[in-house]
């Protein structure tokens, strides 16, 4: 078993915000979403590695009425937590790093997306 995506929520209108946070900040790549899907508004977000492989996906779904997820979120491992925090502050995202060293073998923040979603970064 693998994990295949984990979907965050957005309110109708809010995938160009979303775009800005998943592929501006952290650098996610857009894909489109099937053509059964697309009539749904939201997009898709994928991470891939060196030969190619998705490595993360995130699917943005829009809700009405939304309401962000505060404590469930998804926790993506990046190379470099301090580039990441730094892009995050950048485009004006809130970056808590109070827990860096609480998870052993890693170090990690959150910030929250532009719906309020909240999002985990790691790095080794």
């Amino acid at each position: 078993m693998r994990l295949h995506h984990v979907q965050v929520s957005c309110p109708p209108g809010g995938e160009e915000a979303a775009r800005a946070f998943w592929v501006g900040c952290l650098g996610m790549t857009e894909v489109p979403k099937p053509d059964a899907l697309a009539g749904r508004g939201g997009c898709w977000f994928r991470s891939y590695d060196y030969t190619g492989t998705v490595t993360a996906e995130i699917h943005v779904g829009v809700e009405d009425p939304m309401t962000p997820a505060r404590k469930a979120h998804p926790a993506l491992v990046v190379d470099d937590l301090d580039v990441a925090a730094n892009a995050l502050r950048s485009a004006g995202h809130p970056v808590d790093d109070s827990e860096r060293d609480t998870f052993p073998g890693f170090v990690r923040l959150h910030t929250v997306d532009p719906h309020g979603n909240r999002v985990e970064l790691l790095a080794r």
